[in-house]
């Protein structure tokens, strides 16, 4: 009775840690419990009743004496505890975040965004210092007033494993009331890094702020000194607590990635970071989960059979922006897109019901009228895609219901069919553009008929062409609007080199400012 009891125990604890169902700490709490439980019986002592109500890793058992544990096999109780147990088993484990795409913004990509930052920093500088009137330490009652701002450098620069380091050099002109101009320059160091706030989005925080200001005298033109009245009337330290805005990347732009994107009218995307971004030589690495919503509702996808991590580039890329999604991504999304029926099609067939009676002599029988024959198609089982070296596919496994009368529709076939269609991919602005070349691959054979046995060579001259010339139509008008990347809205993606690999397609792309987010920030 005892090895039967340690069998359980060690199927039992397999099926948890598999399940990931229990943490550790409770896991081996549980054994140790179950073993004395089992000790106590071996010693002829009974097993009392937990003082205090169930723990909520305990089964039905606890109700019972045994402490959640398997009761002896004699006893009364213990089939009610074996499908207390087994109902334990059964409660869904808490859904894994894993990875199914991500991105790399490599250092050429940084220095771009801060050179579209600087003429931004250099307005929002313009109208935070322009106003101020400024003593200078001078003894007089007049105050100096500054007269020009320029942005003369904006640098960004990774710190691996810490984040971001900005620097900033501006230029001052001042003008004093019955002086000769003087010249200043504002210089902000600062650290940066991007953290992952509670409520899922990337959020930019100043870790360290330095900004110093150096006064050109009026008399000695090489000679320079600090004014800490010129850094106390400019308000530095407001500077600083605002220093991210001077990026064009403040966090309202950020939070702009986790937006939703519609892909059909009632499917939508969105991309969800897992962790905050990792910094290193290479570029900041993002890692996201892709979530669908059909309806408003959240599309429980199929679970991944092995983990997305981004690929290391061979080599540093020219390019600003390098993202990587799985063939796990591609088959979330179709997957999605079938929840939504954007599969379910009806294609008007060549054929009548009178020239199908010619083949199929019971066809005429049932309609006297000669009637078009239309075809309904639905997915019978989820899509899947293949991503090979080079090459995309999508297989749809379909059911396709032949009939006539319209509106009353009654079908008199049913064919499955298995339709292997060729993808191209491109990307226009920041969507994915998905569309079917060719049908690579098609099978048909009868699932059901009303007409007798129907040979799968005379469904294949009856129907196969029809599959192979409207299914990719049907698919290209439902993916005509591309599947949103994940992007901000500030930018486009540019220049795009789309390759296909095993499990996973590459996109190296550059970023581009659009105009008019561009005009709006000048204005802010």
């Amino acid at each position: 009775m005892i090895s039967n009891s340690r069998m359980f125990f060690r199927a039992f604890f397999s099926a948890l840690l598999n399940a990931q169902v229990l943490h550790e700490s409770y896991a081996s709490l549980f054994y140790k419990n179950c073993k004395a439980q089992e000790h106590k019986h071996k010693a002829g002592a009974e097993a009392t009743a937990p003082e205090h109500g169930p723990t909520p890793w305990q089964d039905p058992a606890v109700l019972t004496g045994h402490r959640g544990c398997p009761p002896p096999a004699g006893s009364a109780v213990a089939p009610l505890c074996a499908l207390g147990t087994l109902l334990s088993l059964l409660v869904p484990a808490q859904a894994t975040r894993s990875p199914d795409c991500g991105g790399i913004l490599t250092p050429s990509g940084l220095s771009y965004l801060a050179e579209v930052s600087r003429p931004y920093a250099e307005v929002v500088l313009r109208q935070d210092l322009m106003d101020l009137d400024l003593p200078l330490g001078s003894p007089k009652a007049s105050r100096d007033q500054i007269s020009s701002v320029q942005v003369v450098d904006l640098s960004l620069s990774l710190v691996p494993e810490a984040g971001l380091r900005l620097g900033i050099e501006v230029d001052l002109g001042i003008t004093p009331p019955d002086a000769a101009p003087r010249l200043a320059r504002l210089s902000i160091l600062a650290d940066l890094h991007i953290d992952l706030s509670p409520d899922g989005d990337l959020q930019l925080i100043t870790s360290y702020c330095r900004p110093t200001v150096e006064v050109q005298s009026a008399e000695e033109v090489g000679s320079k000194s600090s004014s800490s009245d010129l850094d106390k009337e400019m308000n530095a330290n407001k500077i600083c607590l605002e220093v991210s805005k001077l990026l064009l990347l403040p966090n309202e732009q950020l939070m702009s990635l986790t937006a939703q994107f519609p892909i059909t009218p009632r499917c939508q995307v969105q991309y969800l970071p897992l962790a905050a971004p990792v910094i290193s030589e290479e570029g900041i690495t993002m890692s996201l989960q892709t979530m669908f919503q059909v309806a408003g509702m959240a599309v429980p996808l199929p679970v991944s059979p092995t983990p997305f991590s981004m690929p290391e580039l061979v080599s540093s890329s020219p390019s600003h922006l390098t993202l990587a999604l799985s063939e796990h991504f591609y088959t979330s999304l179709f997957f999605a897109l079938e929840r939504a029926g954007a599969f379910n099609m009806t294609i008007l067939s060549p054929l009548t019901t009178a020239t199908m009676a010619q083949k199929i002599t019971q066809v005429g029988s049932l309609y006297p009228e000669d009637l078009p024959v239309m075809l309904r198609a639905e997915l019978r089982s989820s899509p899947r895609v293949e991503l090979e070296e080079g090459r995309a596919a999508l297989k749809l496994f379909l059911t396709i219901r032949v009939g006539a009368g319209s509106p009353e529709f009654q079908s008199f076939l049913n064919v499955s069919a298995d339709v292997t269609a060729g993808l191209l991919l491109s990307v226009t602005d920041t969507r994915m553009m998905i569309s079917a070349a060719v049908i690579e691959d098609a099978e048909l054979s009868l699932a059901a008929s009303d007409v007798g046995p129907v040979p799968a060579t005379l469904l294949e001259e009856l129907f196969l062409g029809t599959v192979r010339e409207e299914v990719p139509v049907w698919m290209n008008a439902v993916l005509n609007e591309g599947v949103h990347l994940p992007h901000i809205s500030t930018f486009t993606y540019t220049d795009v080199s789309v390759m296909i690999h095993k499990d996973y397609v590459l996109l190296l792309c550059n970023l581009k400012l659009q105009a008019r987010h561009g005009e709006q920030g000048a204005m802010a």
